[in-house]
């Protein structure tokens, strides 16, 4: 069945047979729009409810169906707040009001094309598909489902506004949060375990919460990368706090490129109430990001135009698997400033060993309270 769809999406269903939309609005089931052709069944529901007032809600029986998907766009506007009770690999545009729900599970079938998307190593690697992604979406909220083995990014939120982002905690692969080009975002209660990045913010960021996220393994919770193509927007006010990252190859980051034009900004972040498990870098600002291999253009050796103030660390506590805990690698043309260091306790893996900090073109900053390493700044 797999072949006949191509690179389509198989969803795992362990939801009830049948629900009421929590407004009490009409119900549209994919089976009753012709199920056999799972896409156009899914579509055709979409289109129905869509133009339906009230609080519509699609609906996908479950008893252990799957369906088979190709990617699909759920577009708007529509009449009334959408419920959408389902798993699967799609796309929503254009849409104010919109709760995705109902205990399904993703499942992108990501193994057989990884090795495409590995573009540091590939000259022909491919975009692939994000199993679920937000584009100019308002006030929608993703609740109690689980994403496994997406070919790309799990969860894409881009161009929205109003966005609720929520797993229960004994559901450990709701992998991977790409937010960019969006406010207002929340991520909360969260289990991330993922081979790249559990949450990541991008450029045109702002108003954004991450808090009671568990990461790893993965490349943990980043900021970027940023400053790689020109009229970047900046990223500003963003909380992460009350997070545990484990075995992660970085704790809480921020990444730029080198080189780049016009100096995004990257202003107003605290890092709070964080505990670290074996991490890599727990502590890390990296403005030398480039893992290709044109960073050994002289083009790409120039200092990162990014420019990052008012960063706050707090409360940031655990275990360090490197015995540099704390590395702030800021750029030599826009020195970071206005950083904070409070209650900083990190230990080395190692005992006997202490941990250490290591500064580059930090301009000041403010220090207090237990701080294992030292500060550097």
């Amino acid at each position: 069945m797999a072949s006949r769809f191509g690179g389509a999406l198989l969803l795992l269903l362990a939801m009830a047979a049948t629900w009421l939309a929590a407004g009490g609005g009409p119900v549209f089931n994919v089976t009753d729009f012709g199920a056999t052709d799972d896409s156009r069944a899914f579509l055709r529901a979409w289109m129905k409810a869509c133009a339906t007032p009230r609080r519509p809600a699609v609906v996908v029986p479950g008893g252990g169906s799957n369906y088979l998907l190709h990617p699909l766009v759920f577009r708007g506007p529509c009449r009334g707040y959408m419920e959408v009770r389902v798993a699967g690999w799609v796309h929503f545009s254009n849409v104010d009001g919109l709760l995705v729900t109902g205990g399904g599970t993703f499942d992108g079938r990501g193994a057989t094309a990884w090795p495409l998307n590995d573009c540091p190593k590939r000259r022909d690697c491919k975009l692939l598909p994000t199993s679920i992604k937000l584009g100019r979406v308002r006030n929608a909220t993703i609740t109690d489902v689980t994403s496994v083995d997406s070919k790309f990014f799990h969860v894409t939120v881009a161009g929205s506004r109003g966005v609720r982002i929520r797993a229960p905690r004994d559901s450990p692969n709701t992998d991977g949060v790409h937010i960019q080009g969006s406010s207002d975002v929340r991520v909360t209660d969260s289990a991330v375990a993922t081979g790249d990045d559990c949450v990541s913010v991008g450029p045109g960021t702002s108003d954004v919460v991450v808090s009671g996220v568990t990461c790893g393994p993965g490349h943990g919770i980043s900021v970027g990368s940023l400053g790689r193509y020109p009229g970047e927007e900046d990223v500003r006010r963003l909380r992460v706090a009350n997070c545990t990252i484990a075995g992660t190859a970085n704790g809480v980051r921020i990444k730029t490129w080198r080189g780049g034009s016009r100096p995004t900004a990257v202003a107003g972040l605290i890092f709070e109430d964080i505990v670290m498990v074996k991490v890599r870098n727990p502590i890390i600002i990296d403005q030398e990001y480039c893992p290709y291999a044109s960073c050994r253009r002289e083009s790409e050796q120039r200092p990162s135009a990014v420019r990052i103030s008012d960063v706050k660390f707090r409360n940031i506590r655990g275990v360090s698997a490197t015995q540099v805990a704390v590395k702030l690698s800021c750029s030599e043309a826009s020195p970071c400033r206005g950083l904070e260091l409070r209650d900083i306790d990190l230990r080395y893996v190692r005992r006997g060993v202490a941990t250490q900090s290591e500064c580059a073109h930090v301009a000041g900053g403010v220090v207090g309270g237990t701080l294992v390493p030292p500060s550097c700044i």
